[in-house]
């Protein structure tokens, strides 16, 4: 019994350096992005002056920050509409390298940054973006997670896990209509889903296209609410209860195909939800 617990521990203190060696290399390189700003010869408005002893005043403080409320969005999205006169290719990459990060690491705050690409490239091309990074970002999340995470993640939240596999193994035999009524409403944690997505054996592609398709009504309310944020005050005027009833009953939608199979299954077919498993206990006794 020692002996594999010695075993363990080297695995698990090997799996915290190994993500921290993730960490600081995508930070040192959003860091080195966001520093060498690159120059701005002309631009066609006509308060150029202004803007740009804005940019330079307010560079320092707002490159390395993600932005936390509706001003410093504002501000951000002035900085980067100004670089965005001549640079649009280091705006877009920025924007992307800031977006993947806060994805992988499972940082909260997507709104912020669904809200800025709606901003800066307009509500549909945006929502295109936002919808590419968010399922490119979650799938690092997840591949992240199932490399380094899985230990860790169990002993932090036990029961948070023990009751969400709990769910997944009620509906594994509808498991992609399930997911997509965890991503249709935004109630549900998603950084925690992402993270947890690998020790529920969810497979990656349902996992992709769950998310792909999941938070397209989302994030086209974040995108939509960006490309006319000079005119919202709060985030109440974004998700209001109206809203979030539309969203509630886009989700239940989204969960009575997985209920209809689940009945179809049962009364027509015969089918024990958890056949699954005693075919597996079949084989390997063969």
């Amino acid at each position: 019994m020692s002996q594999k617990v010695q075993e363990i521990e080297p695995m698990t203190v090997r799996s915290v350096w190994g993500l921290i060696a993730v960490v600081a290399v995508a930070t040192f390189y959003l860091y080195l992005l966001s520093t060498f700003l690159p120059p701005v010869r002309h631009t066609l408005h006509t308060d150029t002056a202004d803007l740009e002893h804005k940019a330079n005043s307010q560079e320092k403080e707002l490159r390395l920050k993600f932005p936390s409320d509706l001003e410093e969005l504002r501000e951000l999205a002035e900085l980067l509409h100004f670089y965005k006169t001549e640079n649009i290719g280091y705006v877009f990459i920025l924007f992307c390298s800031a977006y993947l990060y806060k994805q992988s690491f499972a940082i909260p705050g997507s709104s912020f940054l669904n809200m800025l690409a709606g901003a800066l490239f307009g509500p549909w091309h945006g929502l295109l973006i936002a919808c590419i990074l968010t399922t490119v970002g979650s799938t690092n999340c997840y591949l992240l997670s199932r490399t380094f995470g899985k230990r860790h993640i169990v002993r932090l939240f036990p029961e948070k896990v023990a009751m969400l596999q709990k769910k997944v193994e009620e509906h594994r035999n509808s498991l992609f209509f399930f997911l997509l009524f965890l991503r249709f409403f935004p109630m549900t944690p998603n950084w925690f889903l992402n993270l947890t997505s690998p020790i529920l054996n969810i497979p990656i592609p349902i996992f992709f296209f769950s998310i792909l398709i999941g938070l397209i009504p989302y994030n086209l309310i974040c995108v939509r609410t960006g490309a006319i944020l000079s005119e919202i005050d709060s985030l109440d005027d974004i998700f209001s209860l109206a809203t979030l009833m539309q969203l509630l009953l886009i989700a239940c939608m989204a969960l009575l195909p997985g209920v209809l199979i689940r009945h179809f299954s049962k009364t027509h077919f015969n089918l024990d939800p958890n056949g699954h498993q005693m075919v597996l206990k079949y084989r390997k006794t063969r």
